[in-house]
């Protein structure tokens, strides 16, 4: 099929698709000494108008600048094909969707938290097998095959990844900590001394926050999977993942402890612990941007460049903020990447939900949202180039040469036992001398999920 441009489209079909260059959750805009990002083409569908006036709704976990870049990212679906897209935003996405599911009222696609969920509603047959109306080879030939292998079930296909994430990063503000005399950490015990450094310097090492609605507690657990890839390596983290060995492992209680080294220590964290269990996760990065500094240090995804820049939007990537790699623990093990991503997945068969899947799966869509800013995609096709943003080409850099990637081992837990997770990383918050009897507790939940 032929590719024609966004203009000569408008000549053809008497409209004109507008791309913003405004960021998600935002971004910067290129320099002006950098060429803008080349202007997207699209294959028009043979199904030009096909479905108009009929809807498809879907569920995510997006809103503000991200859902800004997600509407945008179908538009052009909606004006080839005349359908549209009904939209329901939450962030207690696997709550929600599961009293949908159980209510017999799912929504047609859906963005799916993890392929834990995935697996539990693929398995009770609640979702349509994507492979059979997608071209698998042409799949295999965009995506690596251990994006649809986390996606696969009994050999069909229930999701599809578009939008990924790098998690292991510690942010900074380049100026304060230069100033401060402070030098990147490349040891968990460099990133100790310098966080002791910080209180005797009268000010407050850490930003951490894990407060989100029901599903507060999930930031620790990033935490605890980026130390157990660091300590006890990947081959037994994904043993933990998928229940191999049992949550009572003396590995899985040292990554516990290891980050309650940090988050228990009242001097370490903004807020003292009270704050970390009351602060919204977003929110929680504010005050190293703030004048002057609350704190110098915050452990998250790429995302939270959104944030930062939705809040402080004059700041400039790498002159004003930057993050580096959470440092290694065991040498044996070095610097892994710890990711994670958004499938979307489908539960109503209809020929309007299909053609909107077709067209979240390829390059032409995902490069939308990859030239609006704040989004990885793990497509092959997608043109790098498209990358208005720095330090999302950076992260994008680091997840393809990193020696070690590992998805989100909660994201690839049963939903039970992530909701145990998360609660269980509240309780040792508020009472770390519990965690014996906290880890027994998630892996009763566990014995029971995975039976």
């Amino acid at each position: 099929m032929k590719k024609i441009s966004l203009k000569l489209l408008a000549l053809f079909v008497i409209f004109t698709f507008v791309i913003m260059a405004c960021a998600p959750e935002p971004v910067e805009t290129p320099p002006p000494d950098e060429p803008p990002p080349p202007e997207p083409e699209y294959d028009v569908p043979a199904e030009y108008m096909e479905f108009e006036g009929e809807t498809v709704s879907v569920i995510a976990v997006w809103g503000g600048e991200e859902l800004d870049s997600f509407r945008a990212m179908v538009e052009p679906w909606e004006e080839w094909t005349g359908a549209t897209m009904d939209f329901e935003g939450t962030r207690d996405l696997g709550a929600v969707l599961t009293t949908r599911i159980e209510g017999g009222n799912p929504p047609d696609i859906a963005g799916i938290p993890g392929p834990g969920q995935l697996e539990e509603w693929a398995t009770e047959d609640h979702m349509v097998d994507l492979s059979t109306f997608l071209d698998m080879n042409e799949l295999r030939d965009m995506y690596d095959e251990s994006w649809l292998d986390l996606a696969t079930h009994n050999d069909g296909l229930y999701g599809l990844f578009t939008k990924v994430a790098v998690k292991s990063l510690v942010w900074y503000n380049v100026p304060e900590f230069e100033a401060a005399g402070y030098e990147i950490p490349e040891t968990w015990d460099e990133m100790i001394a310098l966080s002791d450094q910080i209180v005797e310097d009268g000010v407050t090492p850490w930003c951490i926050g894990i407060e989100s609605g029901a599903a507060t507690g999930w930031p620790f657990t990033d935490w605890v999977e980026d130390i157990m890839l660091r300590t006890a390596g990947p081959d037994l983290y994904m043993d933990w993942a998928f229940y191999n060995i049992p949550w009572t492992h003396e590995s899985i209680q040292n990554a516990w402890e290891l980050a309650g080294e940090i988050m228990t220590n009242e001097e370490y964290v903004d807020g003292g612990v009270t704050g970390v269990l009351a602060t919204n996760f977003g929110e929680s990065v504010f005050p190293i941007y703030e004048d002057p500094p609350g704190c110098y240090l915050h452990r998250q995804a790429t995302f939270i460049q959104g944030f930062i820049l939705d809040q402080f939007p004059e700041l400039e990537p790498f002159e004003d903020y930057d993050y580096f790699l959470f440092p290694e623990i065991d040498p044996e093990y070095g610097k892994p990447i710890l990711s994670a991503g958004d499938l979307f997945g489908m539960f109503n068969d209809t020929p309007a939900a299909r053609s909107l899947i077709e067209w979240l799966a390829g390059a032409e869509s995902q490069e939308i949202w990859a030239a609006r800013g704040g989004f990885i995609s793990p497509n092959r096709d997608v043109d790098v180039e498209v990358y208005p943003d720095p330090v999302i080409r950076e992260a994008a850099r680091l997840l393809v040469e990193a020696d070690i990637v590992r998805f989100d081992a909660s994201d690839m837990m049963p939903g039970a036992v992530n909701e145990a997770f998360w609660s269980g990383a509240i309780e040792y918050l508020e009472n770390p001398e519990n965690l014996e009897q906290i880890l027994q507790n998630i892996d009763d939940v566990a014995a029971e999920s995975y039976d």
